[in-house]
């Protein structure tokens, strides 16, 4: 099997969300991990809190996303405790495309979403070969397709924290009715100049939450 074809099905099976405005960054993904048509596990989190103002979307490899992940935590007190002041979002992101990026060849099988807080609400996508891109909304896994349309047809950049975390669980939600590797619920991380507030809600919250919007 050559490694895109690797890649390309190892990188189906989840949705992960992120929608920035000017005020919030939100990410969102489901709870179910899969491994082709079998069901592993239903309550998998796949947003993960790497400091009190950066969290972190997997998809791809668990075992991959966790060795970032902690990489990346390291990385933020080292240079926190070093420096006395906090790492910029973008120059994690770009800490973390450099890993990825010098790992091409036996890469790190993971597509990220990277959202914080610094000066400004601040999100970025990551794949295995490096690349950093700075989005409004971003969208991966295999209920991208359903889940993108949703958030295309209702994004506004003025949207308050309220109406970010609606859109993120419509859209997770909306993946979960046609993608089979989606399901079970959905984590969200709420990441403002305040913090991060993490969430949890269950799909038939969601599905009631629709109806009254």
């Amino acid at each position: 099997m050559k490694v895109s074809q690797a890649l390309e099905k190892a990188l189906k099976g989840t949705t992960t969300v992120g929608i920035r405005s000017n005020k919030a960054v939100i990410l969102a993904a489901d709870k179910r991990a899969t491994a082709g048509n079998f069901i592993v596990h239903k309550r998998v989190n796949k947003v993960l809190k790497v400091s009190d103002y950066l969290a972190i979307t997997t998809a791809g490899l668990v075992a991959d996303a966790q060795v970032l992940v902690e990489l990346m935590r390291m990385h933020l007190k080292e240079y926190e405790y070093t420096y006395g002041k906090k790492l910029t979002v973008k120059a994690a992101a770009t800490y973390l495309s450099n890993i990825l990026h010098s790992a091409r060849f036996y890469p790190y099988i993971v597509q990220l979403l990277v959202g914080g807080y610094d000066t400004a609400p601040r999100l970025y996508s990551l794949d295995w070969y490096g690349t950093v891109a700075e989005e409004t909304f971003l969208v991966t896994g295999s209920g991208s397709p359903m889940a993108v349309g949703v958030i295309e047809a209702e994004y506004r950049e003025d949207m308050d924290v309220d109406e970010l975390v609606n859109l993120a669980l419509k859209a997770v939600y909306a993946a979960t009715r046609r993608d089979t590797a989606s399901g079970e619920g959905v984590d969200v991380a709420i990441i403002t100049k305040d913090g991060i507030e993490m969430r949890n809600y269950k799909l038939d919250y969601i599905r009631q939450l629709i109806k009254t919007l």
